[in-house]
């Protein structure tokens, strides 16, 4: 089954995490399929929070690929937020 997860990067207390699509048997920072996009909890200033390709993660869901908790509501905060500057 492939899913779409985060895998952690980053230094100690400062943590940075890459959403990839990846097989959900592997490690969770082993080897994955591809890499949409990047979640930074410790943004300050003007650093992005997050950074996902929308494009390429429904084509993901759209071939059987499954969301994990935390991606799902990452993904629907930069849904949101993409069509709120699109509203404005």
């Amino acid at each position: 089954m492939v899913k779409i997860r985060l895998t952690r990067g980053g230094a100690k207390k400062r943590p940075f995490y890459h959403i990839v699509v990846t097989d959900s048997r592997s490690a969770r920072d082993g080897r994955n399929i591809e890499r949409v996009g990047y979640y930074n909890p410790v943004a300050q200033g003007n650093e992005q929070r997050v950074v996902l390709d929308i494009a390429r993660v429904d084509y993901w869901v759209g071939n059987g690929a499954q969301l994990t908790d935390k991606v799902r509501s990452l993904y629907k905060e930069v849904v949101k937020a993409q069509s709120q500057a699109q509203a404005a």
